[in-house]
Parts: C-alpha cells; sequence; structure tokens
C-alpha cells in the first residue's frame, strides 16, 4: 500500500498551480502556496508587474507574466488555475479560452473559493478589496 501522499518513487506528489492575480487578495494566497511542500507554482500572472507578489513570485523562480491565457496555455501541466483578480472581463475570457482548448483537466477556482481556504487558514474571515463577485 502506497502513502497517499508519496508516489511509487517515494517523491511528494505537488498539485501544480497557478495564480491570475498579484495584489492585496492574492499575494497572501501566493504566500501559502508557496510554502507548501505539495504544491507547485507554474505561473503569476497580472498587468503590474511591480506588485509584491510578482516579486515573491520571482524570489522562488516561478515564472511571471502581464497576460494570464500564458498559464492556460500550459494545458494539462496545471491542475488548478487560481483567479485571484475580481475581474469579470478576466474570469469570462478564462472560461472561453478552457472551454475552446478542450483542457478537461485544468480546474478553475474562483477568489471566494480561495478566500474561504485563506478564511479558513486564518481562523477568521479574511476581507478583500474587490467586494461580492458573482460568478
Amino acid at each position: 500500500m502506497h502513502d497517499l501522499g508519496m508516489t511509487t518513487e517515494g517523491q511528494v506528489k505537488k498539485i501544480t498551480l497557478g495564480v491570475i492575480g498579484a495584489g492585496e487578495t492574492g499575494t497572501p494566497l501566493l504566500q501559502q502556496l508557496l510554502s507548501a511542500p505539495f504544491v507547485e507554482v507554474v505561473g503569476v500572472a497580472d498587468l503590474n508587474l511591480e506588485l509584491p507578489g510578482i516579486d515573491l513570485a520571482r524570489q522562488h523562480g516561478v515564472p511571471v507574466t502581464r497576460n494570464f491565457i500564458e498559464i492556460a496555455e500550459q494545458g494539462n501541466r496545471v491542475d488548478i488555475i487560481i483567479d485571484m483578480t475580481g475581474s469579470r472581463k478576466v474570469r469570462d475570457d478564462l472560461r472561453r479560452f478552457m472551454q475552446f482548448s478542450g483542457n478537461l483537466h485544468t480546474v478553475i477556482v474562483h477568489e471566494r473559493v480561495a478566500l474561504l481556504m485563506l478564511s479558513l487558514c486564518a481562523g477568521k474571515y479574511v476581507e478583500t478589496r474587490h467586494g461580492e463577485q458573482a460568478y
């Protein structure tokens, strides 16, 4: 019987993911993700490449881009894409790209779900400056 957290070669299994949005909301999440040994962040996207989350990604050798579609273009290599932007246009464009790419592997996680996870880890509700967003 195998340990559920290990491959047959004894290596830690990793969840690969990309983060869209490296500002006030995305940076705390990125800090958590980069510290988890079972997570491999394969890309971080934001229009502003001067944000703290972008600097953090660079410090960890994670590729950064202004074009979030570059993360989605990695296809099945990415298990999860977390959209932390709070932008309807980003959500719509990302959904559209994923639909037409035929990628049935990658899961898109909405900012509200990520905030729930951050809140659970913090033991209190984590606020976002984006406000309530419909998905």
